[in-house]
């Protein structure tokens, strides 16, 4: 790998503010929407106000590398039983005090290897994945470079994903699908009361860029980590099943995703029984595909045909077991399965 001197490099999406005499610059790639004066750094950590030009300081830095079903992201529905070649960096532009990958997301920028995005692809081919995604960490903060790998992604006939809490600006997410993003599972972490006060950040823009990416034919997949005290009330999870179905459409998948103690949060583990009535109550509200995550080996695993009740896709973990689906469509009843498969 080369050195990191590469890493600081112009950000995409930045306005000058005030007078120039100022040098003040406003970050367009997240909606926190950060204004700096020289020598500030972002809320984020990863972009920095030099000289009056905003620069991202992890340009193809990669904290975190591994080949990953692309079950573990999860996406259900999105080429199931394929592989994608993943990346973490730095940092996050959330403040969530139960974060899972609490190691990497609420560290500031801290060394990792240097990938160009050549390499990269390179590397996605290199080890036979069929795509990329960037996740553990906040994609959005790696706006600039997941652009250049998502281009030359899609050029090699791969397909590109993010993981993402849904914070980025629709400037920054036009560009993405324009790149080649293809696929996007995206964290709604509750109302906009528990958003406001865990994450300090405003619900709203999750779904707005829910609706904007699905709207210009990127796969979206919602996942809600159920954290017992935080969102695990009965009207919370209802609004937010509620909600999908009415925004995304009742064949948007939800995941419902088991809660572990970690980072700052001592919360117990979620009870099974709690995601099985949010499951429920997401069937309540029209959705089609509800899952249960985090519990292997749970039926709720499987995706099922919603006209006849066929398993039509078995998963183990994170892992697909099987797959029956003939050319997208149940094989007991002839029922179109929606997805990208």
């Amino acid at each position: 790998m080369a050195g990191h001197d590469t890493s600081v490099q112009p950000a995409l999406l930045q306005e000058p503010v005030g007078e120039p005499s100022g040098r003040r610059v406003r970050c367009r790639t997240c909606e926190r929407r950060c204004v700096l004066r020289p020598g500030e750094t972002g809320w984020c950590g990863t972009r920095q106000n030099r000289d009056g030009t905003l620069v991202t300081l992890i340009y193809g830095i990669v904290s975190s590398l591994s080949a990953n079903p692309i079950e573990k992201k999860p996406l259900y529905h999105f080429y199931p039983g394929t592989v994608a070649l993943t990346s973490g960096v730095w940092s996050c532009n959330f403040a969530c005090p139960w974060c899972q990958n609490w190691e990497i997301s609420k560290r500031p920028p801290d060394g990792g290897d240097f990938y160009s995005p050549e390499a990269f692809v390179a590397e996605t081919i290199r080890r036979r994945c069929q795509g990329t995604s960037i996740s553990f960490n906040e994609p959005t903060l790696s706006l600039e470079w997941a652009l250049d790998v998502f281009r030359l992604a899609r050029a090699a006939g791969l397909y590109n994903t993010f993981v993402t809490n849904g914070y980025m600006t629709e400037e920054a997410l036009d560009l993405l699908v324009e790149a080649g993003l293809d696929g996007m599972n995206v964290d709604v972490k509750g109302d906009a009361r528990t958003v406001r006060e865990y994450c300090q950040a405003s619900v709203e823009v999750i779904w707005r860029n829910l609706r904007q990416a699905q709207e210009q034919g990127v796969w979206v997949e919602v996942t809600t980590l159920v954290i017992p005290g935080v969102n695990d009330g009965k009207d919370m999870l209802a609004e937010i099943a509620a909600r999908i179905a009415g925004e995304l459409g009742p064949d948007t998948p939800w995941h419902l995703t088991r809660y572990y103690p970690a980072y700052r949060f001592t919360a117990p583990p979620t009870p099974i029984e709690t995601l099985e009535r949010a499951r429920e109550q997401g069937q309540a509200a029209g959705l089609r595909y509800v899952y249960i995550g985090n519990v292997p080996g749970h039926p709720a695993e499987h995706t099922y045909c919603p006209t006849c009740g066929e398993i039509v896709i078995r998963r183990r973990g994170i892992y697909q077991v099987e797959n029956r689906l003939q050319e997208g469509r149940c094989p007991a009843c002839g029922t179109l399965i929606p997805g990208r498969w």
